[in-house]
């Protein structure tokens, strides 16, 4: 019985997830408030679309980050 060997990839991308969260987060952040931005410019009769269109692409990336981390 000898020792199980090191996983040294799994230990690399344990420390580079939280990176990455960071980055996408960030991304996402920059993302909703550009479009945040330019939907304000618009006016509020393009406002209950975009909002939907928002709320649904949120509720998206939320499933999709809790499946990759569950992966």
């Amino acid at each position: 019985m000898g020792y199980p060997p090191a996983l040294a990839a799994e230990a690399l991308t344990d420390l580079l997830m939280p990176f990455w969260q960071l980055v996408i987060g960030l991304v996402v952040l920059v993302t909703v408030v550009v479009s945040g931005y330019r939907l304000f410019q618009r006016g509020p009769s393009r406002m209950s679309g975009a909002m939907l269109l928002v709320g649904g692409a949120v509720v998206c990336v939320a499933v999709v980050s809790y499946l990759v981390q569950n992966i």
